[in-house]
């Protein structure tokens, strides 16, 4: 196994896309309620629409809010696991949002957890 990078390797995540019915709103939910930031926000006509760019401050990865098309509908299990110091406090303020948020998992040995879902129904799961 080789530990430098060279051409041609994948060197880490750079982006997850998350579809989205309106990029706006979403720009919003992911910024206002979760507190990412918005990195890009860039006009691409071949997506039929923005390619926006949001993440966590000094995060590597991001998540982009992607039009949704028939062949990447929204509403769906993302996979991506955001991390918070606080999955409590978090819980409790997201809540407050009108938005839907799971039961708040504590389960002996296991990180606290929940579930939330964006405005167009696409899962996250936050972890502290």
């Amino acid at each position: 196994m080789t530990t430098n990078p060279t051409a041609g390797t994948v060197t880490g995540v750079r982006t997850i896309a998350v579809p989205v019915s309106d990029q706006d709103r979403a720009l919003h939910f992911y910024v206002q309620v979760l507190g990412l930031e918005k990195l890009m926000d860039a006009e691409v006509e071949q997506i039929g629409g923005r390619w926006i760019e949001v993440g966590a401050a000094g995060a590597e990865t991001t998540v982009a809010l992607v039009p949704a098309t028939d062949a990447q509908p929204c509403g769906t299990p993302t996979g991506i696991r955001l991390g918070t110091t606080d999955a409590t406090a978090l819980h409790h303020a997201i809540g407050g949002h009108l938005v839907e948020v799971g039961e708040l998992l504590q389960w002996p040995g296991v990180p606290t957890m929940f579930e939330i879902n964006d405005p167009d129904g696409n899962t996250l799961v936050v972890v502290e």
